[in-house]
């Protein structure tokens, strides 16, 4: 893989495991037997726990088409254009946002906005690979 696009993608990656970590803290009390906290405590444990978790299965869905063009883009063993670095460096910070919103905020309008920025980044990767296969 270009060194250009190695960092954007192994950050992502990383982030992947951060989210695992979280998600095995979240679930820890459980897991190992201890008592979850009562009252209003464990209602935010239980949705702490359920967003962690529904947001990591969002790393498994859009990101797959990311990881796919990376290894395009990677095989032709051509220089990377900036646009490429660009667009992979949008893709990794709008994941880490989408990751904010939905883990600490719930809000859904907001989510999707910043859904659509990761859309875009890796929609117009596609768009500049198959563009410049083409012609």
């Amino acid at each position: 893989m270009p060194a250009t696009l190695l960092l954007p993608t192994c950050l992502y990656i990383g982030h992947v495991f951060l989210l695992y970590g979280l998600l095995t803290l979240a679930r820890a009390p459980v897991v190992w037997g201890n008592k979850q906290p009562t009252g209003d405590g464990a209602a935010r444990y239980s949705v702490l726990e359920s967003k962690i978790s529904a947001n990591l299965s969002n790393q498994f869905e859009w990101p797959l088409l990311y990881f796919v063009i990376i290894v395009l883009i990677s095989l032709e063993g051509a220089p990377v254009s900036t646009m490429y670095v660009a667009l992979a460096w949008v893709f990794f910070l709008g994941r880490l946002l989408h990751s904010a919103v939905q883990i600490g905020t719930g809000n859904i309008r907001l989510r999707g906005l910043v859904f659509t920025v990761n859309y875009l980044a890796v929609a117009a990767m596609w768009v500049l690979y198959s563009w410049q296969a083409l012609t």
